[in-house]
């Protein structure tokens, strides 16, 4: 069964940078996938095993259910398409326009309730699956806390291993990737399992501090209330396996404002012509206005590498980003 996620690109944006950096560094570029952003890896795969698991049991009549803050959702509703599935999306209220659009092109059934995500998921749960008829195998897809998506997510590192998209990996001498609810985290550090020395800077915001909180608290702690710019990222909680991976692999944690990543969603246009939600410009924060985050990673060396997660998003056209502009004068 083909998984509909793509190889994407591994590309050396060193001397492209307007601010040289201390060492090499190379974009994964997982804003290529067609749905967007990274969570078609990990939803795609969700959804490929699902439907095995379905026909072992017999069950023909498999319907996807999601809810997200959207590129999760776009994801569900691209791998339905992709299998042919009926697929229903619960979106908070916080959601973008832009993005149930692009849901409803996809043929998704989109649903808006909840103040934030936690609220939708839980009526996607309690209310929308419970009303499916007896015919009907539910396949629920939680945004970021299940072994299968993380499954999926590791690809975006274990790719650049099998395709050899970087000969000399041992040079690397770190990841970067944005956090939100955890699961590109988790995939990351699932896909280094065989590097342990190489540490992941995982960036949030100060607006969406669940890892920071978790991490503090020794617990995975519930916030009553989120409110970032990078909508992608506001979880109200961190997966539970992104506390262990935070005690099993080395991890650095990094917090900054909403608006340094939404400057790294303005820069990454004005620079590369990539068009992403403020949850990928957190990423790349540390390599435009925030590189003093880079001392993590120790006395990098000219030749040393640093890959970035460049994770996209949909929620976002030339007009947002123009708005993003304006915000920062």
């Amino acid at each position: 069964m083909t998984e509909p996620s793509i190889k994407t690109s591994l590309v050396e944006v060193t001397d492209q940078l307007p601010t040289k950096p201390p060492c090499r560094v190379f974009f994964k570029n997982e804003l290529e996938q067609p749905s967007g952003s990274f969570k078609l890896r990990g939803m795609g795969h969700l959804v490929a095993v699902s439907i095995n698991n379905a026909k072992k049991l017999g069950k023909q009549n498999v319907e996807i259910f999601s809810s997200s803050g959207g590129n999760a959702g776009l994801a569900a509703a691209y791998a339905s398409k992709h299998f042919g599935l009926k697929c229903t999306v619960v979106l908070p209220e916080i959601s973008k326009p832009t993005v149930i659009e692009k849901l409803k092109s996809l043929g998704a059934e989109v649903v808006v309730h909840g103040r934030h995500w936690g609220e939708a998921d839980n009526y996607l749960t309690d209310v929308v699956i419970k009303q499916v008829g007896e015919s009907v195998y539910p396949v629920y897809c939680h945004p970021f806390e299940d072994p299968l998506l993380w499954e999926g997510h590791s690809k975006i590192i274990t790719e650049i291993l099998d395709a050899n998209q970087l000969p000399n990996f041992d040079k690397v001498k770190g990841v970067i990737c944005s956090v939100g609810g955890g699961e590109l985290y988790n995939g990351v550090v699932e896909g280094l399992k065989d590097y342990p020395d190489i540490p992941v800077l995982a960036v949030e915001t100060k607006q969406a501090p669940t890892f920071h909180v978790a991490v503090k608290e020794g617990q995975v702690v519930h916030l009553q209330e989120v409110k970032t710019l990078a909508t992608s990222l506001a979880s109200p909680y961190i997966s539970s396996k992104s506390l262990t991976n935070y005690t099993d692999h080395k991890t650095f944690l990094a917090e900054i404002d909403d608006l340094d990543a939404v400057r790294g969603t303005v820069d990454l246009y004005d620079v590369f012509g990539y068009m992403v939600e403020p949850a990928c410009g957190a990423s790349v924060a540390p390599f435009f206005h925030r590189q003093d985050l880079l001392k993590n990673f120790g006395d990098l060396q000219p030749d040393d590498i640093i890959i970035v997660v460049v994770c996209g998003g949909s929620g976002v056209n030339k007009e947002i980003i123009d708005g993003y502009r304006t915000l920062l004068e």
